[in-house]
């Protein structure tokens, strides 16, 4: 089943030391293209995560959003750089001689200075965070499945309505499409008859030679079969669909544009032609529904 490129999920996990809000949102789009929203210091996982998104959801704007917050103080480290600290220490020593100043350099004001003391988080355990975040990731991913699969199913249903829409306009052109010859037979014999007389007698050979040049002329046979044909292909593709088959649709979309242009400017009927303008708007219908497809 097709699936839209449109939806949402949410997921939410806690590992015992922090808590992971997920939230993933799709729109459409011509290729795949996953952009993640993540603290720092897990952007190493990033690549495995938008791996494992593109495996469910693949194709589409795809933004991804991790939050976490840290419920347990074990996620960091407080280390102390003695090296600045010396360093801070000795200038400032250098700077009471330079300028004869008096004053205690204490522990309380040395420990202010940058970088003397540096929470660092604690990220050594790279495989272990990961699999906490891939949790959460994978869910609202499944989450943002469901939604795209429900939605492309209304997709589904609408496009094969359109379709059978078509396949009835093409019923009706293709009964009409006889008539065209006959009613140029009759109007060609009155306007003879206008121009030369009633006295004349025009060989009725000649005028079936020409309604046969006109007809060959006129003829949609060829793009009526294969405007149906293309609408059974569409149907086919809906209903069986295991992958991202949008561009494919878009394709065959713009060949069913095409078969109805060539029956609106060959069919010189203004009863085709009203056809011709049904079946290009359920088309465009159609085109709108499937730019929204994976």
């Amino acid at each position: 089943m097709i699936k839209s490129m449109t939806g949402f999920g949410r997921s939410e996990y806690t590992d015992g030391k922090r808590n992971i809000i997920v939230e993933i949102k799709s729109v459409n789009h011509r290729y795949s293209d996953i952009s993640f929203k993540m603290p720092r210091r897990y952007s190493f996982a990033e690549d495995k995560l938008k791996s494992a998104v593109k495996d469910i959801a693949r194709r589409g704007k795809i933004d991804v959003s991790i939050m976490v917050e840290n419920i347990t103080e074990d996620d960091t480290n407080v280390r102390l750089n003695t090296m600045v600290a010396k360093q801070y220490y000795d200038n400032l020593r250098e700077l009471q001689k330079s300028f004869d100043l008096c004053g205690d350099i204490t522990l309380q004001f040395l420990s202010t200075l940058p970088d003397v003391m540096k929470a660092i988080p604690d990220v050594e355990d790279e495989e272990a965070i990961f699999k906490s975040l891939e949790i959460p990731v994978l869910e609202a991913a499944k989450k943002l499945d469901a939604m795209r699969t429900l939605e492309g199913a209304k997709l589904a249903e609408d496009i094969i309505k359109r379709g059978d829409y078509i396949r009835s306009y093409v019923k009706e052109i293709e009964t009409r499409s006889p008539e065209v010859t006959r009613c140029y037979s009759d109007k060609l014999k009155e306007r003879i008859k206008e121009l030369l007389g009633n006295n004349v007698t025009v060989p009725e050979d000649r005028i079936l030679v020409e309604a046969a040049i006109f007809a060959d002329k006129c003829s949609i046979t060829e793009e009526l079969v294969r405007l149906d044909s293309h609408i059974l292909q569409l149907n086919s593709i809906i209903s069986k669909s295991n992958q991202p088959d949008g561009k494919k649709l878009d394709f065959l979309v713009q060949e069913m544009n095409r078969e109805a242009n060539t029956i609106g400017s060959k069919a010189n009927d203004i009863e085709i032609t009203s056809k011709v303008l049904e079946i290009k708007s359920e088309i465009e219908k159609i085109r709108e529904q499937v730019q929204n497809i994976e």
